[in-house]
């Protein structure tokens, strides 16, 4: 997946001896199906595909769809994996290329093959109706920590914090017997903490736009790139949290309300009862705005 992850498992009993590797394979099966930068991985099996092609899947890439498909629907289309051809466009994706502006052409060409409504899931068949690529680097990781996760769960072991490159999920306590404190950052480019927020039996993804970017003329531009127009977004909330179930719909949710805005994720958050934090640039400071439900996970 292109990141680091950490592992804490706190128990009375020893785990097993091979739990380590157990955890390994776990990730390798999501590396190996989803990763772009992997030729034979299944994502890049079917991204090679022509317009009406198919390929049969496994159960972890169609469950990573149908997830995909529930945001996708309840974003309105803010959250859309095939934004593969905009990411390798700008210069952010698993192509060698240069991060650089594009033209209005290229761009528009690029959005012909954009579109999630094109993608086709049938048992375990997943059709691709035009030429069109995945892109599932915004739901991939949350869903490696759920499957650790449930892993620890089915070996017995319910005290846990399971973190892929930023994204997290809890259960039960800490080796202090508390509820485990996970560090929200500032968005900036060194870490600085936040707040601090008390979690147990949760998870969450946090997505900004302020490590992944470049600058041309004066103008920058974020990785976080609207599928809906083609272009980097411009607006001025900097760094999204989600607090849910999942992880992987925590993660696909912050990348959601990133392309969105704070104004409608707070909207759409509320109805939705999704908890979340956002941090708003103004000026040269940030501002905090909050969902309804985030509420209980202020101390």
């Amino acid at each position: 997946m292109g990141t680091s992850y950490h592992i804490t498992v706190v128990a009375d009993q020893l785990p097993p001896d091979d739990l380590a590797q157990q955890i390994d394979q776990l990730l390798s099966v999501v590396d190996n199906s989803m990763s772009t930068y992997k030729e034979n991985s299944e994502i890049s099996q079917f991204n090679r595909l022509p317009a009406g092609g198919s390929l049969e899947i496994s159960s972890e890439f169609a469950d990573v769809i149908r997830i995909s498909q529930k945001v996708w629907t309840l974003s309105e289309g803010a959250f859309d994996p095939t934004i593969g051809p905009l990411v390798d466009l700008w210069g952010f994706g698993a192509a060698d290329s240069e991060q650089s502006v594009p033209s209005v052409q290229s761009i528009d060409d690029a959005l012909v093959n954009v579109g999630f409504e094109s993608v086709v899931l049938e048992d375990s068949t997943l059709t691709k109706q035009k030429a069109l690529a995945l892109d599932l680097s915004a739901v991939a990781k949350g869903y490696g920590v759920d499957l650790v996760a449930d892993h620890l769960e089915m070996l017995a072991l319910p005290d846990y914090l399971v973190e892929i490159g930023g994204e997290i999920r809890v259960s039960g306590f800490n080796a202090e017997g508390v509820a485990w404190k996970i560090a929200l950052e500032q968005p900036q480019l060194f870490a600085a903490v936040d707040r601090v927020v008390d979690l147990t039996d949760i998870a969450v993804a946090t997505s900004g736009d302020y490590r992944n970017y470049f600058e041309k003329e004066g103008q920058r531009y974020s990785h976080t790139i609207d599928p809906r127009s083609g272009r980097p977004i411009k607006h001025s909330l900097a760094s999204v949290t989600v607090i849910t179930e999942s992880c992987a719909e925590a993660d696909a949710w912050a990348t959601a309300f990133s392309v969105m805005g704070a104004s409608q994720s707070k909207d759409i958050a509320n109805q939705l009862g999704i908890a979340t934090y956002m941090l708003v640039r103004q000026d040269d400071d940030f501002v905090a705005i909050t969902s309804d439900n985030f509420a209980s996970f202020i101390n």
